[in-house]
């Protein structure tokens, strides 16, 4: 049982590692604005999927060290990935009976907000100007969750996660 345990918390964190990896990984100037948040992805779906091993303190963990990777002011990550999780566990059993592309929707929603609150964030410590292009990256993550909720539900599935 606790092998089983281990495995399974090592599956999520090694995905948790791979998101960060693709989180910090640059992008073309112009396609910098339609990044998508791998770490808001993979965190909502973990949570949908798990919601008694990943919560919102995962989260907090996840965007502080998404703070520290790519050296933004700390804790506004962590602020933004505890909101966005903590809306994707208040509506957990809701967002599970959706069709993935209502759940896509809703990420997409849920990644505009985090673009928000992401902004100001850094617009309370400096001062910065908002780029309403940035709220691209929402639409690439609409497109993006149906595939990303099938690879990580063939991953759980295949691992026999619990």
């Amino acid at each position: 049982m606790t092998n089983h345990l281990f495995r399974s918390k090592l599956i999520i964190w090694v995905s948790f590692f791979i998101a960060l990896i693709l989180q910090a990984v640059p992008w073309p100037g112009p396609l910098e604005m339609m990044r998508p948040s791998w770490l808001i992805l993979v965190s909502s779906y973990w949570i949908l999927a798990l919601p008694h091993r990943v919560n919102v303190g995962t989260a907090l963990i996840l965007g502080l060290l998404w703070d520290l990777v790519i050296g933004t002011t700390l804790g506004v990550h962590g602020i933004v990935m505890s909101i966005t999780a903590y809306l994707v566990a208040l509506n957990f059993q809701v967002l599970r009976n959706m069709a993935l592309w209502q759940q896509g929707v809703v990420i997409g929603g849920l990644t505009a907000l985090a673009e928000f609150i992401e902004f100001f964030g850094e617009f309370l410590i400096k001062d910065i100007d908002f780029n309403p292009h940035l709220l691209w990256s929402g639409a690439v993550n609409c497109i993006l969750w149906p595939w990303m909720f099938l690879l990580l539900r063939r991953v759980r599935r295949h691992w026999h996660m619990r």
